[in-house]
């Protein structure tokens, strides 16, 4: 039986695609060509609403694609995976978040600490300056939440390898399904079930760093290895991703932001 959560997700979802009009073959050519934003847009000033914090890296071993355009890294999916996030939000919760994308951040950066949940995809190619990392450990340990999305395979070691540098007690653990952040709004019974589970990328993961390293104390820290929630959101409304894989995207950003504001 499919929940009324189920219901409006899936309703939330139809909305958003009609929204975005039927897209052709071209056009999604069009969007996979496009050069990332190699600069922020303007952040919107602090209001007390919900706004999506993406954290802004210079990336290790320089920033440009397999075709050499500028790709920073950070930027993947932005600003339109949280615009779409935002949208799905507003459908499924009274949460009325900062609709127009998002705002971006350094670790280093004070003002993030106004916002209790960060972003940060493709930390196989993040390399914290050492004001950076205090940044990141600081707001951990003062409430804060971070989602690591968009990574796979040997960029795991890199990523260890700073945490191990933000928090140098920190133990990486799997976190499995039976985790609350799996039931805090949804019942995400097949997490897994995620855009890393094709193409030969490995299996979806999903890992996390808990206060005192205790799992039933707060977790820190969402880990999406192999995963790349980010994309589902900004292809959401093309055809380009399986809807069901979409669909537990969505499921998992909203317990990340039910289980970031209430924990």
């Amino acid at each position: 039986m499919i929940g009324r959560r189920g219901i409006a997700l899936a309703t939330a979802l139809t909305v958003a695609a009609v929204a975005g009009g039927m897209v052709t073959a071209r056009e999604v050519a069009a969007k996979q060509r496009q050069e990332y934003l190699t600069e922020p847009l303007k952040n919107t000033p602090y209001d007390g609403r919900y706004t999506f914090a993406r954290i802004r890296f210079a990336p290790r071993g320089g920033g440009s694609d397999f075709f050499g355009r500028g790709d920073p890294k950070w930027s993947h999916d932005y600003p339109t995976a949280e615009h779409n996030f935002a949208k799905i939000i507003v459908e499924l919760s009274t949460i009325r978040p900062y609709m127009e994308g998002g705002n971006v951040f350094t670790l280093d950066d004070p003002e993030l600490f106004r916002y209790p949940i960060a972003y940060l995809c493709e930390p196989g190619f993040w390399n914290p300056t050492e004001a950076e990392a205090a940044g990141l450990r600081a707001y951990l340990q003062k409430g804060g939440f971070i989602i690591f999305d968009d990574f796979f395979g040997r960029h795991w070691q890199n990523f260890e390898a700073q945490m191990q540098r933000v928090l140098p007690q920190g133990r990486l653990v799997k976190v499995d399904r039976s985790h609350p952040i799996f039931d805090a709004f949804f019942h995400v019974d097949q997490p897994d079930h995620g855009f890393g589970s094709g193409g030969g990328r490995g299996a979806p993961e999903f890992w996390g760093i808990f206060e005192d390293n205790d799992p039933d104390k707060r977790l820190l820290a969402i880990v999406n290895f192999n995963n790349d929630i980010g994309e589902s959101w900004e292809y959401s409304d093309t055809g380009m991703i399986p809807v069901d894989v979409t669909s537990t995207s969505y499921k998992l950003g909203m317990n990340y932001l039910v289980y970031g504001m209430t924990h």
